[in-house]
C-alpha cells in the first residue's frame, strides 16, 4: 500500500512538472478597420512567446469575412515598456505634529528618476494566407505582453486595414 501512495505522488509530481507547457490557446478578434466586421484570431499555445531558430509550422488563425487564414506568428524578446515621460520626477512632503511633549514641522523634497516600468512588451509578426488557387495573404505586426495579451494591425489585399486584439 506504501508502494501505491508514493508511486502516485511520484506520478503527480512528474506530471505537475509539466504543468507550464499545457496552456492554452490565446484567442481574440480581429476587425475589419474600414466596415468594423468581426473575426476571430486563435494563436496555439506557446505560439506568443519566443520561439528558438529553426521553428516552422502554423500556429495561428485567423476568420473573417467568410475567409480562413493559416499562417505563423514570430515573436522577439522584448524589453520593459516606455514610461511615457523622459523627465525628472519630484517629490515634496511637509509634515507638523502637536502634542504634550511640544510640536514639531519637517519638509522633505525628493528629485530623481522615475521608476522604471515593470511591463515588459515583446514585438512580433504575423503572416497568413488563404488556401486555394487565389491565395489572399494577410501581414500583420504584434505587441504582446508576458501575460501573453495584446494587439496589433494587419493589411490585407488591396490595402485593406484590420486590427487585432487578444
Amino acid at each position: 500500500m506504501l508502494k501505491l501512495g508514493l508511486a502516485s505522488l511520484g506520478l503527480a509530481a512528474l506530471l505537475s512538472a509539466c504543468t507550464p507547457a499545457l496552456t492554452a490557446a490565446t484567442s481574440g478578434r480581429i476587425v475589419n478597420a474600414a466596415t468594423g466586421e468581426q473575426g476571430t484570431v486563435s494563436f496555439l499555445p506557446g505560439a506568443l512567446r519566443p520561439q528558438p531558430p529553426g521553428q516552422s509550422g502554423n500556429n495561428v488563425t485567423l476568420v473573417i469575412g467568410g475567409q480562413s487564414y493559416v499562417g505563423r506568428a514570430a515573436v522577439l524578446e522584448g524589453g520593459p515598456a516606455a514610461s511615457g515621460t523622459g523627465s525628472l520626477g519630484l517629490s515634496l512632503g511637509f509634515g507638523a505634529s502637536v502634542g504634550s511633549a511640544g510640536s514639531g514641522w519637517g519638509l522633505a523634497a525628493r528629485v530623481g528618476t522615475p521608476p522604471a516600468p515593470s511591463a515588459t512588451l515583446r514585438s512580433g509578426n504575423l503572416i497568413a494566407r488563404t488556401a486555394g488557387a487565389a491565395p489572399r495573404t494577410l501581414t500583420c505586426t504584434l505587441q504582446v505582453d508576458t501575460a501573453e495579451r495584446g494587439f496589433g494591425e494587419c493589411s490585407g489585399e488591396g490595402g485593406v486595414r484590420y486590427v487585432l486584439q487578444f
